[in-house]
């Protein structure tokens, strides 16, 4: 077993974090919130990840 879990669970979040990435580019959120919700999924990618879960530019509600 190359990974081991941690190695695992950074995968994951990655992968999560540039699904919400590609997620926020095509709302209709205006360009400042999209670069704002993007540099904070860069820069705090679990959290940032969280908070764009749950309040971030989507189909259900939009932060601007």
């Amino acid at each position: 077993m190359g990974l081991e879990f941690g190695g695992i669970i950074g995968l994951i979040i990655l992968a999560l974090d540039i699904y919400a990435i590609v997620k926020i580019i095509g709302s209709g959120a205006s360009a400042g919130a999209k670069v704002l919700w993007i540099l904070i999924i860069l820069f705090l990618p679990l959290i940032g990840l969280i908070l764009w879960w749950l309040f971030g530019p989507s189909g259900r509600s939009a932060v601007s």
